[in-house]
């Protein structure tokens, strides 16, 4: 994992720099700023870490249920053999490191260098909704993993799906494993996350960093099927979640961001009266 950590941090880095056209390393001078300059950032980032925090213990709090729902055959009735479909359709060895990149990878480098293109472009609208996606998003889908699980496609025999992942990555299982549940599969995260960026992305105005995080999303929605991870209703529920989570929090981030100004409005007006 510690390899994953040093590719990712570098992927972030080459990202940001083709997005903003910077140095990369001014985005950390940039968030700095804006944590010193906004206290309502700063919330925001804490509130954001912690429901990531809390996604990185959600394993732990299932054991600790003793939950026992499985609503996987429920979920292969609604949709059958779709995604063994797509392997048989699409599936080529010199195509599975590829999907195997983007999904490791490019969910979190995008979501990561998001924030700093953001921060670079001073786009402070995008670069609040960016943090709020995430909370929303995280928020809605972690009681689903404990209430409605699903497993992924390849585990479950009726479906006839291979997991093409361990083509290329062997060690999946013992070392990316611990990361992600078997069991978290409504809403995918891979979905909601990668289509949430595009989505703000596109709303940004920031061409270069569309094309980017639209490539991206599109591969990553393809390699959970082609990867026989999520089924077809995973990815449903992901876009719809997307969707609401990205609509949502530019609105937030705009009456966050609102507010302060009003604030600022106020102060500027007694300031001459004076």
């Amino acid at each position: 994992m510690n390899l994953v950590v040093v590719y990712t941090v570098a992927i972030v880095v080459v990202l940001i720099w083709i997005g903003a056209r910077r140095n990369p390393l001014m985005a950390l001078v940039e968030i700095g700023r804006e944590l010193l300059r906004s206290y309502k950032f700063t919330l925001i980032v804490i509130g954001m870490f912690s429901v990531l925090a809390l996604n990185k213990y959600e394993l732990q709090i299932e054991r600790k249920m003793h939950l026992t729902s499985d609503y996987t055959a429920f979920v292969f009735g609604l949709e059958g053999h779709f995604v063994r479909h797509v392997q048989e359709l699409f599936y080529t060895p010199w195509l599975t490191p590829i999907i195997v990149f983007f999904y490791i990878f490019m969910l979190q480098s995008v979501l990561a260098a998001s924030l700093g293109v953001y921060l670079l472009d001073k786009n402070r609208v995008m670069l609040y909704a960016t943090c709020y996606t995430i909370m929303i998003t995280y928020a809605i889908a972690i009681p689903f993993y404990l209430y409605f699980p699903v497993n992924e496609v390849w585990s479950y025999l009726p479906a006839g799906v291979r997991f093409t992942m361990l083509d290329v990555f062997p060690k999946f299982e013992q070392e990316y494993r611990p990361l992600s549940g078997l069991n978290n599969c409504f809403p995918s995260l891979h979905t909601a996350i990668s289509v949430s960026m595009a989505l703000l992305a596109y709303r940004s105005g920031n061409r270069r960093w569309m094309v980017i995080s639209t490539i991206s999303a599109v591969t990553i929605v393809f390699g959970i099927f082609y990867l026989g991870i999520h089924w077809l209703t995973d990815m449903l529920g992901g876009t719809l979640l997307a969707v609401l989570s990205t609509t949502v929090a530019v609105q937030l981030a705009k009456l966050t961001l609102r507010s302060g100004e009003e604030r600022l409005r106020v102060r500027s007006r007694a300031t001459n009266v004076r």
